[in-house]
Order: structure tokens, then sequence, then C-alpha cells
């Protein structure tokens, strides 16, 4: 059976990483988390001193620093999943804290930045089986991938599922402030100038506001049964 490569872009916190990372593991892929990638610059640039106290990147410092920035992914046995290294660290907890969330969507839309990752992600799909999460991965990263989902939900369930998950790893949470941030990210992700979030036109679309995880997982097989049969 050939190996395909598979896009899955969509809105923030609306569980692409989880249903991508479990695609992946079912039908024996590699999977490669973009959204990882650009918190990990971000957590660079915020222990960095790259942020001004208004919340503006110092630019020109970052771009002279991207060559420092090395980014992978290693299986955690004990998961079963991928953890993010940023120059051989595992920041896998630290990206996903709400100082990250907040930072990572004006870090995303730096040409400079989205040029450097989408060429490691080029590279890490090479020759298919892999499945891959992001923002442009079917329109800018894989525009020739056989099978592009475009994920989405309401604002008020994406932010309730991340304080849901901030809240069972015992980390700070506030649904006021984590809806107030989602709702900002899709405005910055949909707004940009490189590479706005959008869904590819041979994207299928996949609203999950009101499945469960089995059901979710039970649509993607299917839809990748289907694309590998063509």
């Amino acid at each position: 059976m050939k190996k395909i490569t598979i896009a899955i872009d969509g809105h923030s916190s609306c569980g692409k990483s989880t249903m991508a990372k479990d695609l992946a593991r079912r039908v024996g892929y590699i999977y490669v988390d973009t959204g990882a990638m650009y918190r990990s610059v971000t957590l660079y640039a915020l222990r960095n001193h790259l942020f001004r106290e208004d919340g503006t990147i110092l630019v020109d410092e970052l771009q002279q620093q991207m060559d420092n920035i090395h980014i992978s992914f290693q299986l955690n046995p004990e998961t079963g999943r991928p953890d993010t290294y940023l120059n051989g660290e595992c920041v896998e907890q630290q990206i996903r804290s709400l100082e990250v969330s907040s930072h990572v969507s004006p870090i995303a839309a730096l040409g400079f930045v989205r040029e450097a990752m989408v060429a490691q992600q080029q590279e890490m799909g090479q020759g298919g089986g892999v499945v891959m999460d992001g923002r442009d991965i079917g329109t800018v990263v894989f525009p020739d991938a056989e099978l592009k989902i475009f994920v989405t939900a309401s604002a008020e369930v994406r932010a309730q599922r991340r304080y849901d998950e901030l809240k069972e790893k015992g980390m700070p949470a506030d649904y006021a402030d984590i809806l107030k941030n989602v709702q900002e990210r899709d405005y910055i992700d949909s707004h940009r100038e490189v590479s706005p979030l959008r869904q590819a036109p041979d994207a299928l679309l996949l609203d999950n506001s009101t499945m469960t995880i089995a059901e979710q997982n039970e649509w993607l097989m299917q839809r990748f049964n289907e694309a590998v049969q063509h």
C-alpha cells in the first residue's frame, strides 16, 4: 500500500494535534506537530528576551538568531507519542503554557520564521508516510498532499477544551482569558499576510464541536482508507 501525506489544518485548540497523533499511531506514520515548532520558537524568544514589554517582537534580533533554533521530535516510550525538543531539551510541557499561547501568533506571522519552519517541515515529510498538522500544511507546506482535512469547532468549545487540558495538567487556567486568547488567535491567524489560515479548496471539512474523540477517529480512518485506495 502506498504511503501518503496527510495534511490537517484548522483553528487553534480544536484538537488537531491529538487527532493527528492518534491517526499517525494507528496507521504507523510519522507525526509532525508544526504548532509545537512555532511554540518552540516563541519559547526561545521569551527565554532570550526578544519581546518588548508591550509584547512586540525584536524582529531583527530574532532573525539573526534563527540559525540557533533547532527543533526535533523524539518518541516518548511512555505515551507512545512524540515530544518536542528545542536545541536538545524536551520542552513539551513549557510550550503549552498560556504565556507561550498568547505570544505565538505574532511569531508565526513572521515571514522568515515561517520560511525556516516550512523548510524543516518539508524535509521531515519527504517520501510520504507522514501526518502533519498546523495552519498552512494543505495550502503551503504540502499543497499536493493526498489527504487534506480542515478542522474547526466553535470558539467556546475550543476554549473549554483548552481550559480542561490545562486544569488536567495542574496548570493555572481562567476560562475568560482562554476564550479571549482563542478569539484573538483566530483573527491573527486568518488575517496575517504570510500563509493565512484558510481551507484548501480540496480539503475535507470536519466540525468536531459535538463529536466524541472516538467518532472523530472513526471519521478520520474512513477518510484515510478512501485516500490510500485511490
